[in-house]
């Protein structure tokens, strides 16, 4: 072989190697954060907290979630209205696949992964949908009749399902009821014979609507199901909603201006609430059974979207102004370090392949 044939094969090698370097697999338990400004998707390896790869997430990226076995993410494409996409990310190919049409839904935000589909809001039609990943089509609408429905979580028994409405000021609380069926149609009098029976009942959805303060945006269920936190963000209350009873019991003076998300710690203990704006401190963190403030960090500049840890060891808050995802730990209720993952970090969601 001639020395230049030898250089260059040892170039080629000397590349390849460099790819399969740089080629990292995405971890069974991931750390999924988006950049809105980036208009990218990061998968953050937990361990190292270094990105592992960027994936294109579509026009304005503002929540993600990931699907239950943990290979596809959900981005919703937001734009205040103008997108009607939620952005299809394959974590383990790291790669983008084809975006679900909502068609005339506008203004989809608020993500949430149950039963093996895809909830969704859209607030310029003030409805929230489910996608079947299955069949690949929308099968359910429900209106909420709020403005600017936000937010959604869905519980783990399916039978009931919370949204944040923004302008409105409102949390709703759905739950499903048994639907009396039909009648069925009086017997033939010519032949006398009896009516077919009528169709099996459905279900039924009742709304309960209460008023938390103008500006209500992230919310956050206890992990023992028993009350829902919501923050409101002109106000700067915190508003506590006893579940069972479906009534707020507790409005709490909590100086969280700018408030924008509201999560519990895992084991209940504490709940986090951002904040956009410093005023002193953009983290303010309280203690769940007492309901006072018993910490307040400065991460920065302004304080997004939070994400709690599974294992209850950190917590991970998106720093939007700072460009970085500041890690809290659980333990200790202090700022333990920093994740580059681009401009203008948001929305996150944690990702375990089965």
């Amino acid at each position: 072989m001639s020395m230049k044939r030898l250089m260059m094969s040892a170039a080629i090698f000397a590349c390849l190697g460099a790819a399969m370097l740089w080629a990292v697999a995405t971890p069974k338990a991931a750390l999924l954060v988006l950049a809105k400004a980036d208009h990218t998707l990061a998968i953050v390896d937990p361990a190292t907290l270094k990105v592992v790869a960027k994936i294109p997430a579509g026009n304005d990226p503002h929540e993600v979630i990931a699907s239950a076995d943990g290979w596809r993410a959900y981005i919703s494409n937001y734009g205040f209205g103008a997108y009607n996409t939620i952005s299809v990310a394959d974590l383990v190919g790291q790669k983008a696949l084809p975006a679900i049409q909502l068609g005339v839904l506008h203004g989809p935000h608020g993500l949430d992964f149950a039963g093996g589909e895809l909830y969704f809001t859209a607030e310029v039609n003030k409805v929230f949908g489910r996608y079947n990943p299955a069949t690949q089509k929308i099968d359910w609408i429900l209106g909420t009749g709020q403005d600017r429905t936000h937010m959604i979580l869905v519980a783990k028994s399916l039978d009931q399902i919370y949204t944040s409405n923004v302008n409105s000021g409102t949390i709703s609380i759905f739950e499903k009821t048994a639907a009396p069926a039909p009648p069925g149609p009086p017997p033939s009098a010519a032949t006398g014979r009896p009516a077919p029976p009528p169709p099996p009942p459905g279900a039924n959805w009742e709304e309960t609507v209460l008023e938390t303060g103008v500006g209500t945006e992230g919310f956050d269920v206890s992990p023992d199901g028993k009350e829902l936190w919501s923050a409101a963000a002109r106000s700067g209350t915190i508003s506590v909603i006893n579940l069972a009873e479906k009534k707020v019991v507790a409005t709490l003076d909590a100086n969280v201006p700018s408030a924008n998300r509201i999560k519990f710690t895992p084991d209940g203990k504490y709940v986090f609430v951002s904040m956009l704006r410093g005023n002193g401190g953009n983290l303010a963190i309280f203690d769940a059974a007492t309901r006072r403030e018993v910490e307040r960090l400065n991460l920065g500049r302004g304080a997004g979207g939070i994400l709690m840890q599974p294992d209850g060891e950190r917590a991970f808050v998106a720093c939007s102004p700072d460009d970085y995802v500041a890690v809290v730990s659980l333990k200790t209720l202090e700022g333990v370090g920093r994740i580059d993952v681009g401009r203008n970090p948001d929305g996150m969601a944690w990702a375990v392949r089965k």
